[in-house]
């Protein structure tokens, strides 16, 4: 049974999984809303392109590497993406990045998982958005954090994956800002380190 993150939350990925936690997934999920027309009829949507990206921190903050639409696969293996999905259409997640745990360098001590609205939309047009880690030993859904609290934002830091007592723990962060790509997250990221 998944966990349903709230803002703040933080969980033990390693105990809600059960035994032999090596890889997971976050995936990500989205739909454009609908738009009303005159009295309610009509409208239409317009495509929106969320775009999910991974950053890898090591212990003092720096950036040691990242996973997004412009590089699919971390330098040392460890995490790939999917690929870039830029209408939300379609069942399911979205977007993936799979992360192979056991492959993560010693060095690196944070994954931070951001959204962006790479064609500059804001999450009032987007509805049933969410991501979730997926044991990927056995496809079972861990956790859940629901990220459609529409509003004015084109961002979200979603959450943090690290290692803490030899554990892997998530932090669902559901930070909002501003920005088509992480870039113009890294203030807002480096506080959430």
């Amino acid at each position: 049974m998944a966990v349903n993150l709230q803002k703040g939350q933080k969980i033990s990925l390693d105990k809600e999984a059960g035994t032999g936690l090596t890889k997971v997934i976050m995936g990500l999920g989205w739909d454009v809303a609908k738009k009303k027309g005159f009295m309610g009829f009509g409208g239409g949507s317009v495509d929106i392109d969320l775009d999910t990206s991974c950053l890898m921190f090591d212990e003092q903050g720096q950036m040691v590497d990242i996973v997004w639409f412009r590089q699919l696969q971390s330098k040392d293996g460890s995490i790939k993406h999917s690929g870039d999905n830029r209408t939300g259409a379609g069942e399911g997640d979205d977007e993936q990045i799979v992360v192979d745990l056991t492959r993560i360098p010693a060095n690196v001590k944070s994954l931070v998982f951001t959204v962006n609205s790479f064609t500059g939309q804001n999450f009032s047009q987007v509805e049933n958005a969410y991501c979730r880690i997926v044991n990927a030993g056995n496809n079972q859904e861990v956790a859940r954090y629901n990220l459609s609290c529409q509003g004015n934002h084109s961002a979200q830091i979603m959450a943090k994956v690290y290692k803490h007592n030899g554990e892997w723990k998530m932090h669902a962060l559901g930070e909002n800002g501003n920005g088509r790509t992480f870039e113009e997250l890294m203030p807002q990221i480096r506080a959430c380190l």
